[in-house]
């Protein structure tokens, strides 16, 4: 394994709601993060397959070889040992003091109390273990506890969020807060000034007070133009690129409430964050087929996993990004890309924007504010390279489906005369290979239209990819697209990979 630096993992779970489930909460010794599955859907006819999944918690531990030290009392432990391994994992068991089951009087849930008592966990792992910063991962709510320490306790004490926290991984946070699909806003307005379980820290007006600084606290009141999704830049903010926001877009297996909660919320969520809602601007991003929690949640998947192991212990980036494409425009026609990510070895995909899930990527005409090449990010992804490949093979292989679909209007409405539904103007493939050339470090990439057979039974030859920005830490290359994506796309369209160091 790489010899790297690590750093202690804390993880902050979801909502619990009222009392009655953080009595349940706190009954699980680790909040959740041990929670695996045994379902897979990669099945014929869709049908899920048995897959076994042993939890983040456990692949953190045999993967990257971190340890879980409680010995009955996680809390005690830290109090009893001055010298601890930064390579361990913790729970910020923030529900704790509002559970009834210790008996004495719970106190009332709020959520800057979480997010300083976050902050006091952290400085005791500083101490204890010597590393300079923690790495926070971060379920539902979570996250925002995680951004109300960023955002606001650390700023109102003076200090800089990056001297305590490395990255921030979150799965399914709603950081744009919760809404719903019906109810014309009456169910938030309702929720937000009963304030139900505490369920208005979804809301924006709690959103605002708990994201907010004391010092930029506008005394008449919420701006108009505040979102809640949006993380400060410059100065002394926490950077957008040490955050990933794994974005679920499967509403359907999400149960909660008999299925209440995903009919409320709508399709274009993980059953109850609206896709929307999941990530911050300027973060990266993937999205995966997974629910919000449940035998399908973001979670327990090998999806979350897959992508929180490479961004927290990844050693390069891969951004996969269309550019200089030409598309028809006028006539009603607007243009939308779907994207997979697959790597060799895994069941799984990686990230998923398909129109059918709800998220597919936009294409339009170039404009004026647009890059020079029109580019639109269609994937990006981080490497690990100490992972082993698969028996049998010589490189690391990742493939990035991609389909282009035409969509037609009709005085304001969708004409579907000569529509074909799910069928796409462009579909392939591109198969990119990461190995080892003669010269150094080697990346190959072909289409699948041009592979004879199955992909299986590909290997890569020929000379790789050039580097076109040698001069740098940046590798960089153009794909040309397949000849049948030249009406489409233009001639001069291509797929441009750049690879960058990270850490």
């Amino acid at each position: 394994m790489t010899d790297v630096v690590r750093f202690p993992i804390v993880y902050v779970r979801g909502f619990a709601g009222d009392t009655s489930g953080i009595n349940a909460a706190v009954m699980d010794p680790f909040y959740g993060f041990n929670e695996g599955s045994t379902h897979v859907r990669v099945g014929p006819d869709n049908h899920p397959s048995y897959y076994q999944f042993e939890s983040p918690l456990l692949r953190l531990h045999l993967d990257v070889g971190y340890r879980i030290l409680v010995e009955g009392d996680q809390e005690a432990y830290l109090d009893g040992h001055d010298d601890i391994p930064p390579n361990s994992i913790w729970v910020h068991r923030f529900y704790d003091v509002s559970a009834s089951t210790w008996g004495g009087n719970p106190q009332e849930f709020r959520l800057e109390d979480a997010a300083a008592d976050l902050l006091r966990l952290i400085e005791k792992l500083r101490a204890k273990t010597g590393a300079p910063r923690v790495i926070l991962v971060a379920h539902s709510m979570g996250g925002l506890v995680c951004r109300c320490l960023l955002q606001k306790i650390l700023p109102d004490l003076n200090r800089e969020p990056t001297d305590y926290v490395e990255k921030l991984f979150t799965y399914g946070t709603p950081h744009g807060g919760i809404t719903f699909d019906i109810g014309f806003g009456l169910l938030e307005k309702v929720r937000d000034a009963i304030g139900i379980s505490g369920a208005d820290v979804f809301g924006p007006q709690r959103m605002y007070e708990y994201l907010t600084p004391e010092s930029e606290v506008d005394p008449q009141g919420r701006p108009d133009s505040w979102s809640p999704r949006d993380m400060p830049e410059g100065g002394g903010a926490f950077p957008r690129n040490r955050v990933f926001c794994l974005v679920g877009t499967d509403p359907k297996d999400y149960e909660v409430a008999l299925g209440l909660s995903s009919a409320a919320v709508g399709a274009r969520s993980d059953g109850l964050v609206q896709i929307e809602n999941a990530y911050v601007p300027g973060a990266y991003r993937a999205y995966v087929h997974r629910s919000h929690s449940g035998r399908y949640g973001l979670v327990n998947s090998e999806e979350g996993y897959q992508n929180l192991r490479r961004f927290l212990f990844g050693d390069r980036k891969v951004e996969a990004a269309l550019v200089n494409h030409q598309l028809a425009s006028g006539d009603g026609v607007t243009w939308q890309a779907e994207v997979q990510l697959s790597v060799r070895g895994l069941p799984i995909v990686m990230h998923e924007q398909l129109a059918s899930h709800w998220c597919p990527i936009q294409l339009s005409a170039q404009q004026a504010d647009d890059p020079p090449d029109g580019s639109v990010p269609l994937a990006t992804t981080f490497l690990c390279g100490d992972l082993s490949r698969p028996p049998g093979t010589e490189t690391m292989r990742y493939a990035l489906h991609v389909r282009v679909l035409s969509l037609r209007e009709h005085n304001g409405f969708l004409s579907f005369g000569d529509h074909l539904e799910r069928t796409a103007d462009f579909d392939d493939i591109l198969v990119v290979d990461i190995g080892t050339a003669d010269s150094g470090p080697g990346i190959w990439a072909t289409w699948n239209s041009l592979i004879p057979g199955a992909i299986s039974h590909h290997e890569p030859g020929g000379v790789p990819l050039n580097d076109e920005d040698p001069q740098s830490d940046t590798w960089v290359a153009h794909i040309p697209l397949p000849s049948t994506a030249v009406p489409i796309l233009g001639d001069r369209s291509r797929i441009r990979l750049t690879v960058t160091p990270w850490a």
